[in-house]
């Protein structure tokens, strides 16, 4: 909205008072944005489905600004474009804008005043890894076998392949991203080991037991059907695709390995933050309004606008695939098999369980998992990590943001996330049942049988 626009709005509620009508303020009038027409980029998945709906609901227009929202061809073009100015902001992998500034591959300052869900990922096999997965456990030889599902009947086959001079492939989406950490860990507390990087293995192969490699979230199921991979870690609907396509069986969630982990977040370069402070709470608080509408329940506990949304995002511009395809995870129901079928309410999250805060516990464990594969090549004490991701995320944005929202009715008290310091309270809701303390990462890193070991007197340092 440009100033004789802004000028025009003042006139018109100047009169009004007079007039004695009651006509609210629009939001531009209260938040002088920087910049107002903004390109926003997102990858083809559910979970860019906020910055979709903050767009398709009019959520950015309340806040005068004119947003166009643009698809990216994979993790790293995204990024490019972000550090370029091609795109003023994105839907971001949680580990990129952590992994740039701390100059894990492309080095630039990201930082993020938003966390757009949580959970959202699966990992899928092939029809014949699953059928000798059975084999190996007969308890998995069923219409509906016992969730969790541990990698442990992936372990033969991975050791017989080795003893073959072979290894089994599989597929994740970008090295800094939340899927390769999660297939790591599933892989890893069966004692199946992933591998390690360093500075002359970049790839992350090193004492690996199985083959990691990166392939974009759209093509996952034609790579799995061509044979290229024999699995995948990736997020809907592209699980849910290779349930519908036949070729491939889900075997467990990131919800399951990770109850209410974060996934994606909304990043921006930190000059971008400065330069237009008043601009990203205006898209912080379309953001927060976007997240709220899709978690909205009925008094049942039904997703009532989940539907709306899943047609909005079938759309080829959004993410592109089948109604029915995005719709199974996005209302509830997660498929493993068409024989089992789970209700999983949780299974996409946007706003409840304080998800879109975003929390200084939540970057300690990817930063954590850099370090346990070693892409973080050197031991740091514990007060690097609590000083590092508070150069990244923004809690003060968020809080403005959701402090504007509750004085315009559009959030309650209630609804404000809590905290004290922006971690969340220790948790041992993992696959392997071990305990997470985001004030501790000396301690989290050296319990773990398979990853890098750090010096334990870092812990006080």
């Amino acid at each position: 909205m440009d100033q004789t626009s802004r000028t025009t709005l003042r006139k018109l509620a100047a009169a009004a008072v007079f007039l004695g009508v009651a006509t609210p303020v629009t939001h531009a009038e209260k938040l002088a944005v920087e910049k107002d027409a903004l390109k926003l980029g997102f990858i083809k998945l559910t979970d860019c489905a906020p910055i979709v709906i903050a767009k398709e609901k009019g959520f950015f227009d309340d806040e005068g600004l004119q947003v166009e929202v643009t698809a990216q061809s994979n993790w790293k073009v995204l990024l490019d474009n972000v550090i370029t100015g091609n795109l003023d902001g994105a839907h971001m992998l949680s580990g990129q804008p952590i992994a740039a500034t701390i100059g894990i591959g492309t080095e630039a300052h990201i930082v993020t005043p938003y966390t757009l869900d949580l959970n959202g990922n699966g990992i899928t096999v092939s029809n014949s890894i699953w059928e000798q997965m059975q084999e190996n456990d007969p308890d998995l030889d069923s219409d509906t076998p016992e969730h969790p599902i541990s990698a442990d009947a992936l372990k033969p086959i991975a050791e017989e392949l080795l003893a073959e001079g072979k290894k089994l492939q599989m597929g994740m989406v970008f090295p800094v991203s939340t899927h390769n950490y999660e297939i790591r860990y599933w892989l890893a507390a069966s004692g199946i080991h992933p591998g390690y990087y360093s500075k002359t293995d970049v790839a992350g192969r090193t004492d690996a037991e199985v083959e990691l490699s990166v392939t974009p979230p759209p093509q996952m199921p034609a790579t799995l059907e061509a044979g290229t991979i024999s699995g995948y870690c990736v997020g809907e609907p592209w699980n849910q695709q290779a349930v519908a396509k036949g070729i491939g069986v889900p075997v467990v969630t990131n919800y399951e390995i990770w109850k209410n982990n974060p996934e994606k977040v909304f990043g921006v370069t930190r000059k971008w933050a400065d330069e237009n402070p008043n601009t990203l709470v205006a898209v912080t608080k379309a953001l927060i309004r976007a997240g709220k509408w899709l978690d909205e329940t009925d008094a049942s506990g039904k997703l009532v606008n989940r539907e709306e949304a899943c047609r909005i995002l079938s759309q080829p511009n959004y993410v592109g695939a089948d109604f029915e395809v995005i719709k199974n995870s996005m209302t509830g129901t997660f498929i493993f098999q068409k024989s089992d079928v789970q209700d999983m309410p949780d299974f996409n999250v946007f706003f409840k369980h304080d998800c879109s805060y975003p929390w200084y516990s939540d970057g300690v464990w990817f930063l954590t998992q850099m370090r346990r594969w070693g892409q973080i090549t050197e031991a740091k004490p514990a007060s690097w990590y609590d000083e590092t991701v508070k150069k990244i995320y923004l809690p003060e944005v968020y809080k403005k943001a959701a402090a504007s929202l509750i004085e315009e009715g559009n959030l309650t008290d209630a609804e404000l996330t809590k905290t004290e310091d922006g971690y969340k309270p220790a948790t041992t809701d993992f696959i392997d049942g071990l305990g997470y303390d985001g004030r501790k990462p000396i301690e989290y890193l050296n319990s773990f049988e398979i990853g890098l070991k750090d010096d334990p007197s870092l812990a006080g340092k």
